[in-house]
This record gives C-alpha cells, structure tokens and sequence, in this order.
C-alpha cells in the first residue's frame, strides 16, 4: 500500500516512492537505471547511457522559451546501504519501507530501519517529474543522472565532454532548505593494510565477543562536526586499555560498513586469561558508565554487550596486535581544522569508516575530506605516518577534486534572487563539508556555471536518515521558478 501518494507534489513523490521500491545501492544501479530508460522511452523522452552507466535525458524547451540557456538538471542514482545489525534487510532485493511520521518540527518521511535513499533520491524525483511534466516552463532541458557518487563517483569521473549542450547545471544533492552552496570539499580514500600472524591460544583462557552499538552514525562530512562518536574509536580505546591491563589477545576485529558514514556499530573476538575474567567484566560496565556519561546530550542510545561465545583455536600475534591497535588509536578522526574564511564550516575532516579482518590481513579504510588541496594532502601525511610507523601498507586512491566557489555565478544569482521573491527572504550561501560532483564535471564542462539545492534530509547514511515534507514542497516551489527565470541565451 503506498504511503507517500496523498503528499505533495504528488508526482514527485509518487516517482520518490517508486524509486524506493527497486533496489539501487551503490554499485549495483542496474535496476534503477532500466527502470529510468524505460520509463523515459514510454514517454518519448530521449534517453542515453554513456560508457560508464551514466544515464543522459534530454526534452526541447516549452513554448516561448526556446531562446533561453540549456539547463542540466543532475542527481545520482545509487543510495548508501545502511542498517542496523539486528535489521533483516538486503538492499540487493528488498524495497525501501518508507512512510510519513509526525513530528514535533513537522511531517517526514522515513524508512523502516534502513536508509532512506533521500539522498539522492528526492533529487533524481524531481528532474524526472520536471520530464514528465506538460506544464513546467523551461527552457531546452537536460537531465545527467550519474552511477556510484556514494562509492567512488566512478560516474562523475567517467563523463565525457560533447555529450551536452547546455551552460547551466543544477545539482540537486544538498541537503538543507534555505541553503545554497556555491563550492564542496574535495576527498580522498586511504587503505591501510596490515599482515596477521597468529599464536595459538594460550591455556586457562576464556573466549569473549564485546560489541558496541547503538551509535547515530550519519554522514561522514555533513555530520562530522555534530560530536557523533565513531564505535571504531571507542571499541579500539577499550581493547588497547584491555590489552595492557589484562592482556588480552585478540581473534577478530571488524567495525563500520561504509568509508563515508560515521561507523554505528563494531565488534571484537579475543580471549583472555581466567584469572582477569572479573575485572574485564567490571571494566566494560566501568567503560559503558564512562562514555554514556561522556556522550549523554548526543549518543543517547549506546549500548556495549560481552557475550562467550566458543572456543577459539589461535589468536593474533601480540607484536601485530599492538601495532593495530595502536595505529588505529593514533588515527586522527573527526573535525581537523575549520575554515578560517568561512565561519562555521569545517575546512578538513577524517572519517575512519571500515576496520575488517579479511583472511590473513587486516584492513583500515578512511575517507579525507577538505576544502583545500593542502588541507587534504597535510590530513593524508598525517595518516600516512601512523599507519606506516604501525608497519602497515597504506594506499591512497579516488582523489576527487573539491568545487571552487564562484562569485560571479549568473545562475548563483539567479537562484538567490528567485528565493527572496518566493519566500521573502535571502537563502544563506554556502560551502558544504561533503562531496558534491560538481567539482569533476569542470573537468569536461569547464564553462558549466553550476549551483545546488535541496530540501532538509536529516542523518543521510544512517537508518536515522529522514526528509521533511514541507520543505520538498519549497524545494520543488524554487526549481520551478529558477527554470521559468533563467536567461536567454
């Protein structure tokens, strides 16, 4: 039964809804993308796929506006795959539930206990109902639909030049009415490695799974600065103290799920000897009073559980496993530096996102990101030095570019002004701590004069993520208006 269709505008949500309903993390866009091209040939909308998956839309203007500037409409396709490990969900199969809730700052939508795909899903509903649209002024009229932005922006960095015609690009990826942003930071992934060697495990031990969760998470750049804890830190902090104090050898380690949101939830196996089995239980209950009391006004919900499982047969080297622990204790993480030319906006930030054993190796994934080039390159050195004093292999790949701000962007004014005439007032201009495409289609489209908007989606990456109906319905007030006043060509 459909739970969006009485919201407005109706077709916009009617097409969010649909997109919920077909399966599309990233990586695995097949699905989404048929869907589109299909949808689009049913109704005559020319439609292409390009090399790399990108899907390219395009519609002559409206009557009496056939003179103006082409605009490029732009989302992406793919969602970030998060749930909360007591969740049944594969995102592979199963649809996005979402449905309305009502609360105390107004009507959202959400979904059960997964990620929502607002992000970027309201985005891509609304170009497609603009296509749908027999009543939408605008002038000639493109739609760039772009593969992968949540894991490597493989589709943003595939685009090629003379695919479009147009000299305006609207990108439809932020994620606060009232705010439009002119510029985004730049990124990079690091990939440390480590080489397991294993004991076996010593006599007159018990063997212990500790598990932390209960974590907001959320997005590793628009969220960083929110004092949200990362459950690799904490559970590393507490097994570095366990080690010491009660030497404990470790069997597993594994936390976090995605490189660009903050991790929820993590886990470790180890053993420990029979004798220190009550202080470690009473150094957990001490830990969990300490980091509730620490957290309190932002994890309201941590929780950590020590159970026994079986017996293991071999643990990991102590030499290795104090290397890990330390490099990973070591790891900057969070908010690096704030911009000093834009108050209240964070300039560099590292999100230590993945710690996963695999076979006979260990690995740390991380995600830099920064406004600035040097920001960025000083952030990596940083990381570069822990891991490699650790012993570790680290790589770093898929350095994508930040978006320069542009002063004297036409369209920047276009949008600004068209706001103040809608709703009386003047909408911030911002610079947003997250990876917008924007900066690497200036790679194929140097002259494209680019600008992004959205409506409120709160806690995108995380089962927490939510959007607020009223403020699609602004969003999708201002698209119309910015389309009917973009200028003649």
């Amino acid at each position: 039964m459909s739970q969006l269709s009485h919201l407005a505008p109706n077709t916009l949500w009617q097409l969010f809804e649909h997109i919920c309903s077909i399966p599309h993390p990233s990586k695995h866009e097949q699905k989404i993308s048929a869907w589109i091209q299909a949808w689009a040939k049913d109704l005559g909308i020319s439609v292409k796929e390009d090399a790399v998956g990108n899907l390219i839309l395009k519609k002559p203007a409206t009557a009496g506006m056939e003179d103006r500037k082409g605009v490029i409409l732009q989302a992406h396709m793919d969602m970030v795959p998060q749930k909360n490990n007591d969740t049944e969900h594969d995102f592979l199969t199963d649809p996005i539930q979402a449905y309305t809730v009502e609360e105390a700052d107004g009507l959202w939508v959400t979904a059960k206990d997964t990620t929502l795909g607002a992000d970027n899903g309201i985005g891509l509903a609304s170009a497609l109902a603009v296509l749908a649209s027999d009543d939408i002024a605008h002038g000639p009229l493109e739609v760039l639909v772009t593969i992968d932005e949540e894991a490597g922006m493989t589709g943003a960095f595939g685009l090629q030049p003379g695919e479009f015609d147009g000299d305006i690009l609207i990108n439809t990826d932020s994620e606060q009415e009232g705010e439009v942003y002119m510029g985004c930071a730049g990124g990079i992934d690091g990939n440390a490695s480590f080489k397991l060697a294993f004991d076996d495990v010593p006599a007159n031990t018990t063997a212990f799974n500790l598990s932390i969760s209960g974590l907001k998470g959320g997005h590793s750049g628009v969220d960083i600065h929110t004092g949200r804890a990362n459950a690799n830190k904490l559970l590393v902090r507490f097994l570095l103290s366990a080690t010491r104090e009660f030497d404990i050898r470790l069997t597993e380690l594994n936390g976090g799920s995605l490189r660009n949101a903050i991790p929820r939830e993590a886990d470790a196996s180890f053993v420990v000897s029979n004798e220190h089995v009550p202080a470690l239980k009473a150094a957990v209950d001490n830990y969990l009073s300490q980091i509730r009391s620490n957290l309190k006004a932002i994890e309201t919900d941590i929780d950590m559980l020590l159970i026994s499982p079986e017996e293991f047969d071999e643990c990991w080297q102590a030499d290795i496993q104090g290397r890990i622990l330390n490099a990973l204790n070591g790891c900057p993480n969070g908010v690096v530096r704030m911009s000093d030319e834009i108050e209240g906006i964070v300039e560099t930030s590292l999100n230590l996102g993945v710690m996963r054993c695999k076979g006979n190796k260990f690995v740390a994934q991380t995600l830099i990101r920064s406004l600035h080039d040097d920001g960025r390159l000083e952030t990596e050195q940083s990381v570069r030095s822990v891991f490699e004093l650790a012993g570790a292999d680290i790589e770093f790949s898929g350095a994508y570019p930040g978006w320069k701000p542009d002063t004297d962007s036409a369209i920047m004014n276009v949008v600004r002004e068209t706001y103040k005439d809608l709703f009386g007032k003047v909408p911030e201009i911002m610079v947003i701590h997250a990876g917008l495409e924007c900066g690497l289609f200036k790679t194929a489209y140097p002259h494209w004069d680019m600008v992004s908007f959205g409506p409120t989606i709160k806690f995108p990456h995380s089962p927490d993520e939510k959007v607020n109906v009223e403020t699609v319905s602004q969003y999708w007030e201002l698209m119309l208006a910015v389309l009917k006043n973009i200028p003649k060509a």
